[in-house]
This record gives C-alpha cells, structure tokens and sequence, in this order.
C-alpha cells in the first residue's frame, strides 16, 4: 500500500499542465503521531522523507487536534472546529453528516483543482462525478 501511494505522489505533477500558475500541493496527515515526533519539528525519530517535503514546502505550526482522529480529520477537511462540523469523537461508530460542511477538496475542485483523499475516512462519500 505504501509504495501504490508513493507512485501515486509521483505522478499527480505529471498530471498538470505547465501553462498553470496555481501550486501543486499534498496535504499529509498521520495517525496517533505527536507534534515534535518528526525531524523537522526537532523529534528524535529519523524522518528524512518527511524533512525533505517540509523543507521545501509548507508545514502547519498551528492546528489543534481532537484525542481521537476522525474529528481531526473533520477539522483539517473543513477549516472548522471539529464541535462545529458535528463530529465531537463521541459515538464515534455512529453515521455522521457532513452535508452542512463544505470541504477543502470541493472548494478546490471548484477552482478546477483534481482533487484526491487516500486513507482512512469516515465522512461522507465524495464519489467523483
């Protein structure tokens, strides 16, 4: 599964268009991983991928997470608190409705982004039309 993801990393570039000036981006995000666990938040593991792509791009300094991680999920998807998207981390195996939140990825596609989640996801389905 990991090396499908890698080669699905290197291909997304390939994918756009030279003439288009809007930035390329990948948004990774880890399970049950602590803010300083990485190298480049001064962590002791050895993460020299992971240095690399902060190094040459952006990282998050300020996102607060939930103990549980679909509601941090919910959060980074929305720009919203995860109490406001309706997903607390109680009843976690219960449905949720994400019907009253916009996500990132249809804003994006919206702004002729193509947009992909790959992962662990509890939300809604976002079936590609």
């Amino acid at each position: 599964m990991r090396g499908f993801c890698f080669a699905l990393l290197a291909v997304i570039p390939l994918l756009a268009s030279a003439e288009d000036a809007r930035p390329n981006f990948v948004i990774i995000m880890a399970d049950d991983m602590g803010w300083s666990d990485i190298g480049c938040y001064g962590g002791e593991i050895d993460t020299p991928h992971i240095d690399s792509l902060a190094a040459g791009g952006l990282r998050f300094t300020r996102f607060y997470n939930n103990a549980v991680c679909g509601p941090t999920r919910a959060s980074l998807l929305t720009g919203l608190y995860c109490q406001q998207t309706g997903h607390r981390g109680d009843n976690w195996n219960m449905p949720k409705d994400f019907s009253k939140c916009v996500l990132i990825p249809e804003l994006l596609r919206a702004g002729g982004y193509h947009t992909a989640m790959v992962g662990k996801w509890q939300g809604r389905d976002l079936a590609v039309k």
